[in-house]
């Protein structure tokens, strides 16, 4: 862009709005050649070449009569370069340089100039051919850091040239063809960047372009290749108990690498979600204590590492159960022999190891009485504990080693009479008749009872 460019636009701008009329001098094509006016010429270090501009300086002009200076130039690695080879114009004589900044990087332009009066026009000056700087070299060294998790750092030496005020960092992958610019970092001296959120044991490629104070950007500096760091190995072994009374057990096989730092163990409900963290746990095993007897959980296990770096989980679960409860006991009969309840049961289960019995009552119409005994080791309860005209309501549990209680049996209900004189008459008049009726449980079958008193 040259340096009268904005002047050229500021005069566009007045003529449309006033219809004046005002540009520098052009050539005219029947313009009277005087060979007596004053030649331009360069002097000794009359062009100094840039990337993007050129600087010309010529000595003096002497002659009263010049009013200016007509520039010609060619772009000669152009292929289409306009045969009109008039360029611009200085407009005051006493000016002797000139600064041409359409300029691009590493190519040639030809130069020479005619003065000009007021009806005439100089001889050619001689021709002079330029070639523009190639464009700059970016940082002569450049290094990575891979291995890192989910980020890279890229280090470089700092650019000779002075007047580089910032590097631009540029990735691709190893799919993509075009490179992305992802940051720029202010400061020649400031050599490092580190690129963050990246993927996992991906490949990423980097290079780097100086960039300068008037807006020149370097040659793309050589290529890194930075590999990040890969997630932990999964688990692939878990186990669970499923025969431990109010706990579950998990195991899982060990890590035996140098990068570990814990397991992260989670707990759902469910196999495929609701999967939270339960423990952070250095050892390869958790005792998970549960209250409820035959409770079902889900488990899985990840590894993190000493930089945080979790591994996949979601693919390899195990169940653990709790304890189920023992067998209920099967009653055989239930009888009322010489003012005692004889109930027998057989074993359903062959955990159990002790029995319970509970029974209940009515003292009176609102006093519910509720007894239970406990350790009973054979498979027989008596009770003498046995009053007229009342009701009593027996079940039996099974109790195994680890003390679970098993659900209750059918439940039997016996009734008395008040004349029935093997009984406790408890200040009620006695009767001769008794009654033993089972209670059926809507959840179990109906077990036949011996009602044979005698």
């Amino acid at each position: 862009m040259k340096l009268w460019k904005l002047t050229t636009l500021l005069t566009a701008s007045l003529l449309i709005f006033s219809g004046c009329v005002g540009s520098k001098p052009t050539p005219k094509q029947d313009a009277i050649v005087d060979d007596t006016l004053a030649i331009v010429q360069l002097t000794k270090n009359g062009t100094i070449p840039d990337m993007k501009s050129i600087a010309l300086e010529w000595k003096s002009i002497k002659d009263s009569r010049v009013k200016g200076i007509y520039i010609y130039r060619l772009a000669l690695d152009i292929d289409d370069a306009s045969s009109n080879e008039y360029y611009d114009t200085v407009s005051n004589r006493y000016a002797t340089h000139y600064l041409d900044t359409d300029i691009k990087p590493d190519s040639r332009y030809s130069y020479y100039f005619k003065t000009y009066s007021l009806n005439a026009q100089s001889l050619a000056s001689k021709t002079t051919t330029i070639s523009s700087l190639p464009i700059m070299q970016s940082v002569s060294w450049i290094h990575s850091v891979a291995d890192m998790p989910r980020s890279a750092k890229i280090i470089w030496r700092p650019h000779s040239n002075q007047k580089v005020k910032a590097y631009l960092i540029q990735r691709r992958t190893l799919k993509a063809d075009v490179w992305d610019d992802i940051a720029i970092v202010d400061g020649r001296l400031n050599v490092e960047f580190i690129d963050k959120k990246l993927k996992d044991k991906f490949t990423y490629k980097y290079r780097i372009k100086a960039l300068t104070y008037d807006d020149i950007t370097s040659k793309p500096s050589s290529e890194v290749t930075v590999v990040t760091k890969a997630l932990p190995l999964e688990v692939r072994t878990i186990t669970a108990t499923t025969n431990l009374a109010k706990k579950i057990e998990i195991k899982w096989s060990k890590f035996k690498g140098n990068d570990f730092s814990y397991y992260n163990l989670y707990k759902s409900k469910n196999v495929d979600t609701g999967y939270k963290l339960l423990k952070k746990i250095n050892n390869n095993f958790y005792v998970d204590l549960i209250e409820n007897d035959a409770s079902r959980f889900f488990y899985r296990v990840s590894i993190v590492d000493k930089d945080g770096l979790e591994s996949k989980y979601k693919k390899i679960s195990v169940m653990g159960t709790t304890l189920n409860k023992p067998l209920s006991p099967a009653l055989v009969e239930a009888k009322l022999i010489n003012g005692e309840v004889h109930i027998r049961w057989s074993k359903a289960d062959p955990r159990a190891v002790t029995y319970t019995v509970s029974k209940r009552y009515n003292k009176s119409l609102f006093n519910e009485s509720k007894e239970d005994f406990e350790g009973i080791k054979g498979s027989e309860f008596i009770d003498k504990e046995i009053f007229t005209d009342s009701e009593y309501y027996y079940m039996v549990y099974s109790v195994d080693k680890n003390y679970i209680k098993s659900e209750p049996s059918i439940e039997i209900v016996i009734k008395t009479n008040k004349n029935d004189t093997t009984l406790r008459q408890d200040n009620i008049e006695k009767t001769t008749e008794t009654e033993i009726t089972p209670v059926k449980d809507v959840n179990k079958d109906v077990i036949i009872i011996n009602n044979d008193f005698n």
